[in-house]
């Protein structure tokens, strides 16, 4: 798949909560050819650091040419980024990686906290996706006012119970794939997350795949940096992946 590296325009930055930002840029090569489960490298400002950051794509607009990337402020790179206003020009490489399968009739998506990016741009490109999504209190799950006009159903759960019901995504899953008619799952969040929805899907003869997040320079496979161990080998997250059969992979953090 062709990638390009684009010079994007900031169109605009919000922040839902403290600490997490909705990036908004014009990049419409990148918007034209990217696929869910994709993602890119961004530059970040001179004094936050040389390296570009790997942000997820949360959403694109094909027509209008903009992709929506949503991120938490995690260190020197992501806070500079986040001081970037509009119409600041950044440069995007981008779209890399391997996406998700959306060639399913009714796919769960399960997500928590940032690995709810990743899978919004899956259920804005599918006619009938669920999602069953997870924070720790209900401040968290701003999400759901992002996912609902994308959605056919909308499954929260919260640690402390604040909000939706009591417990971790893995909490009420079991009665999603026993009641529901999911032909497949796909997950992104927390490594031990992603392993108990993978082994509650296997219980139920369900297919999964999970997106994978890694440290990486390139983002082109070449600095190795981003290499896990598979069930199949070696494999790079930013090529072979991110998006792997739930089976494939080793989940320690």
């Amino acid at each position: 798949m062709p990638k390009v590296i684009e010079e994007a325009r900031i169109l605009s930055h919000e922040a839902p909560i403290v600490g997490v930002d909705i990036l908004t840029l014009s990049s419409p090569q990148i918007a034209r050819a990217a696929l869910p489960g994709q993602f890119v490298q961004i530059s970040v400002p001179a004094d936050a650091g040389f390296l570009r950051r790997p942000l997820g794509i949360a959403e694109v607009s094909h027509t209008d040419g903009w992709i929506r990337l949503i991120y938490r402020q995690v260190g020197r790179g992501t806070e500079g980024l986040a001081s970037a206003g509009t119409g600041t020009a950044v440069s995007v490489l981008g779209p890399l990686g391997r996406g998700f399968n959306i060639a399913l009739k009714h796919p769960l998506l399960v997500g928590g906290g940032m690995g709810l990016t990743p899978l919004l741009f899956f259920a804005a490109a599918h006619p009938k996706v669920s999602v069953l999504m997870g924070g720790r209190t209900q401040e968290e799950l701003f999400w759901e006012e992002i996912y609902r006009p994308h959605v056919h159903e909308c499954f929260v759960t919260t640690d402390d119970g604040s909000y939706g019901t009591r417990g971790f995504v893995t909490t009420l899953l079991p009665r999603l794939l026993a009641g529901g008619s999911y032909d497949g799952v796909a997950v992104c969040g927390p490594p031990i997350m992603m392993e108990r929805v993978a082994a509650i899907a296997a219980e139920y003869g369900i297919p999964c795949e999970v997106s994978l997040e890694k440290r990486m320079a390139c983002g082109l496979g070449a600095c190795l940096s981003c290499a896990v161990d598979t069930k199949s080998g070696r494999r790079k997250v930013c090529k072979d992946g991110p998006v792997f059969p739930a089976g494939e992979v080793y989940y320690a953090s």
